[in-house]
């Protein structure tokens, strides 16, 4: 009976031992600007994690910044979450700036590898400028927000406020002297050594960081999530909007190819989604209709090129002026602009010269197809008779007299009935 009870006592320490073992780690990767789709990716793990009953969210950060709306949803949802929460800047040169910092400042412990930066959270707006007491009162609702994190998490207040008013920013070793950071790390090991046993707070109260033998899982995007942040990158937006364009211009330009028009509604209505969370200047999108307008008009109008090069004109134009942002993340590549509208003008002429030769080919049905068509008098015509033209029998007369047998050619058509004159020359 006693062996019997050891062996049950050695199991039941077993089973605890490697259930303590299999402690999981969530492991999140944010590369890129904060935008919608990245906080419906860690809102979603921070659910799961919490579901699964695992020991840590280790959210691995590189980011110039991104929106406000998206950053506020990442931090509410980090102090709700039952699990905690880690943001590692990382790898060396890495930075977590503006919407980024403010993230990670507000995770439950914030480390950065050497060769990192924080800061520079200065409130940027993407739509428009604000007068002066509008953005007096952005600053200081973003500095009212960052104080109350830094109470929250216990860090320098004062820091996070410069941070913020003065666009400051810190390496990973002026961050931890300054209290703003909890570790610096040099990778995810010596990371993971480091919070084994550091004490997480929450609302029912304390309990240690268990992370020794414990397993690092990599959750990456799900395929909706990685649609929705390729999207909402300005340079895809950009591209998106502009096969729209290109395919609804064919569409218009050759009546009857519906597959052109179908893709371009489709990416026209993925690029305005995007829109919604970019700097968009509508003066530009209008600058873009007017090209395709000019391009269109060149079909039905002569005007020797003009239309052309204005369309030309209004899409460079429309382009640039397209995103209005002092941020680099949130504007389109020049070299993009550039190489997108050289190929969207090439194709717009190649299409506008074809439609334009077609328009000029001698009609082959018809009545309009039997003017300058040859045939032979199938009776003397004098003035009428009857004349044989590809295969068919018509009334026909002429000015002049015509034997049968002779050739002829049509040089008018009046209702049933064609005029023929003698092919010159034979």
């Amino acid at each position: 009976m006693k062996v019997a009870t050891l062996l049950l006592f050695l199991l039941v320490n077993f089973v605890t031992a490697s259930y303590a073992e299999q402690a999981t780690i969530r492991l999140l990767e944010i590369n890129g600007p904060i935008n919608p789709a990245t906080a419906v990716y860690i809102r979603r793990n921070l659910l799961e994690s919490d579901q699964n009953k695992e020991a840590l969210v280790l959210m691995e950060m590189d980011t110039p910044g991104g929106l406000d709306s998206s950053m506020r949803d990442i931090v509410k949802n980090i102090f709700s979450s039952k699990v905690p929460v880690v943001v590692y800047v990382f790898p060396s040169g890495s930075r977590a700036a503006s919407a980024g910092a403010i993230i990670s400042l507000a995770a439950d412990f914030c480390a950065m590898a050497p060769g990192t930066a924080i800061g520079a959270a200065h409130p940027v707006t993407i739509v428009g400028k604000p007068d002066t007491v509008m953005q007096e009162k952005i600053l200081n609702d973003m500095l009212a927000y960052v104080e109350g994190i830094a109470v929250r998490r216990g860090r320098n207040s004062e820091i996070m406020r410069q941070m913020v008013s003065k666009s400051l920013s810190l390496p990973a070793e002026r961050a931890l002297q300054d209290k703003i950071i909890d570790f610096i790390a040099n990778d995810r090991t010596d990371l993971i050594r480091k919070l084994n046993g550091k004490t997480v707070l929450r609302a029912s109260g304390s309990f240690p960081l268990e992370l020794k033998d414990a397993k690092i899982v990599l959750h990456e995007m799900t395929a909706r999530e990685k649609i929705l942040d390729v999207i909402g990158d300005p340079n895809i937006a950009y591209l998106l909007m502009m096969l729209g364009f290109i395919g609804l211009f064919f569409d218009l330009s050759t009546p009857g190819v519906i597959l052109p028009g179908v893709i371009g509604a489709i990416s026209l209505i993925l690029a305005f989604f995007a829109f919604q969370t970019l700097p968009v200047n509508y003066a530009g999108v209008l600058l873009i209709l007017l090209a395709l307008v000019f391009f269109i008009a060149e079909v039905k109008i002569v005007s020797h090129g003009m239309l052309t090069v204005g369309g030309v004109l209004a899409m460079i134009l429309g382009s640039l002026l397209l995103f209005d942002s002092p941020e680099p993340y949130l504007k389109v590549s020049l070299s993009i602009i550039l190489t997108t509208d050289f190929l969207v003008t090439g194709f717009a002429i190649f299409v506008l010269r074809k439609a334009i030769a077609v328009h000029r080919i001698k009609p082959f049905s018809g009545k309009e197809g039997l003017v300058g068509e040859k045939g032979h008098a199938d009776s003397d015509i004098m003035p009428d008779g009857k004349v044989l033209i590809r295969g068919e029998y018509w009334e026909a007369w002429s000015d002049n007299p015509v034997s049968r047998g002779e050739k002829v050619i049509v040089v008018s058509v009046e209702g049933m009935r064609v005029k023929v004159e003698k092919e010159l020359g034979k």
